[in-house]
């Protein structure tokens, strides 16, 4: 397999499930501007929207979409409890956070990484708008639960934890949810998370 990824970005979500699930993968950082990868592909070629991650698969298909994605490598590995089986409810309630994640939490963080500069009106609304995406995560985990589907971390996490630590690169400090701030600090210890980002270069090994 390997994974079109861009460091840092939302593609890392899919860079942390491939460590969990251990199975052997290349890495192909592409250039997003230039619409080039590190290997001197045409992005174009590989996914025509130009945005990471995308997956090309051991039998030649290229899966895009981080939710999509997720799931295909969750679901090579069904002992890793990565991902509920088909069918079920649990699965139902995957896709219901998994959407939220890229639908709104995710698009909530868009526009500190627009290239634009917000001015001070414009950065209260778009915090105003981040916060209430941010106090639904922290609503899912008052009662207690590890993760967001419960005792078990899912692809879900891996993708929520990549957009929310996105916090500490645009100053917006989560005090005002402690559950939300302990999840991102817990996840953030898991080996596969701080593999993949050393991997990509966000922080240093020790």
């Amino acid at each position: 397999m390997k994974l079109y990824y861009k460091p840092g970005s939302c593609s890392m979500a899919s860079h942390i499930v491939l460590n969990e699930i251990d199975q052997p993968f290349d890495l192909d950082m592409v250039n997003t501007e230039k619409g080039t990868t590190e290997t001197g592909v045409n992005y174009r070629e590989i996914n025509p929207n130009g945005y990471v991650p995308s997956l090309l698969t051991d039998t030649g298909e290229i899966i895009t979409e981080n939710p999509a994605v997720l799931q295909y490598l969750g679901d090579l590995a069904p002992e890793s409890n990565l991902v509920p089986a088909n069918g079920t409810i649990e699965r139902t309630r995957l896709h219901e956070i998994l959407n939220f994640v890229s639908s709104e939490l995710h698009k909530a963080y868009g526009p500190f990484f627009s290239g634009e500069t917000l001015s001070p009106s414009a950065r209260i609304k778009v915090e105003t708008g981040l916060a209430r995406r941010v106090g639904f995560i922290e609503s899912e985990l008052l009662d207690g639960r590890q993760f967001l589907l419960g005792a078990d971390f899912t692809v879900a996490d891996a993708y929520a934890f990549v957009v929310l630590n996105w916090s500490e690169f645009i100053e917006f400090d989560l005090q005002p949810w402690p559950s939300v701030k302990d999840y991102v600090k817990r996840i953030g210890q898991r080996p596969s998370v701080t593999k993949a980002m050393i991997t990509e270069g966000l922080i240093k090994d020790h």
